[in-house]
């Protein structure tokens, strides 16, 4: 695997590839790596011949509350990862690098409607950040596919929005959310958990199996859905953030006879930040089916 800081190396490195008509997918990531970015890297690998991953700490979606110096750094562990799963390239470039008149005042991408709801509403700025780094990479690796994981939804879909919005020539891929034994989504956020922190945590994936199976019998009640939801997270002792019932194409507030939903919920556990959904088939699949 190589290891590229400089964004001239990269772009050496991705024409090469393209003059030899390899296909190149992608995964970005900010590092800290686990079993559920592994999980990427084998669904990169069937979607592309050459696999690149970046390992960046991206500044501009850090809010003013929240400790950017703070993430964890792992890149050696992360390296050694990524080589194990096969990646081709890893691109680690320095903040000024990808900032050189720094990331303060930086163009920004931003999708009115999807970044300032669910996490955008408690995390101002954060999907810009996100849409915004992610504009930059795509334009650095020229990817035809990137992989992104399912469990950061609400991002997944901004993603999708953006490409479909400004036409990025890459196909978006969503990768199933990998979860331990209990049901608690992987993410790195869990590190901060406490041993008793860490048996409550999946209290939040069984709020959200329980609204699924409501909505998979029949149950129209979105707010009691929702409701039910907070206040089991609530009794867990999680401060719920959020819980609510959107679509899965645009995050808008089901109409009743949406196909396809998503359940979303968020909310603190100690010094961590717990977010996760579920997928499922709404009312509108059932009252199909009868005719």
């Amino acid at each position: 695997m190589q290891t590229l800081t400089r964004i001239a190396e990269l772009r050496e490195l991705v024409t090469h590839w393209r003059l030899g008509r390899e296909s190149i997918a992608f995964v970005p990531t900010m590092g800290n790596l686990h079993m559920g970015h592994a999980s990427l890297m084998a669904a990169a690998h069937l979607h592309g011949r050459r696999v690149i991953s970046s390992v960046f700490v991206n500044p501009l979606q850090f809010g003013p509350s929240e400790d950017y110096s703070a993430y964890p750094r792992t890149l050696p562990d992360d390296a050694q990862l990524l080589d194990e799963y096969g990646v081709d390239a890893l691109f680690h470039p320095t903040v000024e690098e990808m900032y050189p008149e720094g990331s303060a005042g930086s163009t920004v991408v931003d999708v009115p409607g999807l970044t300032d709801i669910l996490c955008g509403a408690f995390r101002p700025g954060h999907f810009q950040g996100v849409a915004t780094v992610v504009v930059k990479l795509f334009c650095l690796v020229q990817p035809d596919v990137a992989i992104f994981g399912e469990k950061d939804f609400q991002q997944l879909t901004v993603i999708r929005r953006v490409v479909q919005d400004l036409n990025l020539p890459v196909t978006i891929v969503g990768a199933p959310t990998v979860r331990a034994e209990d049901g608690l989504a992987l993410s790195s956020r869990n590190r901060y958990l406490t041993h008793e922190e860490r048996a409550i945590a999946p209290q939040l994936y069984r709020a959200l199996d329980r609204a699924r199976r409501r909505i998979e019998t029949g149950d129209v009640d979105v707010a009691a859905i929702e409701a039910e939801g907070l206040e089991a997270l609530r009794a867990a002792g999680i401060r719920p953030d959020y819980f609510e019932v959107r679509t899965a194409d645009r995050l808008a507030r089901p109409a009743g006879q949406d196909l396809n939903l998503v359940v979303l919920g968020a909310g603190r556990l100690g010094k961590a930040r717990l977010i996760d959904n579920l997928q499922c088939r709404g009312p509108g699949f059932f009252a199909q089916a009868a005719d």
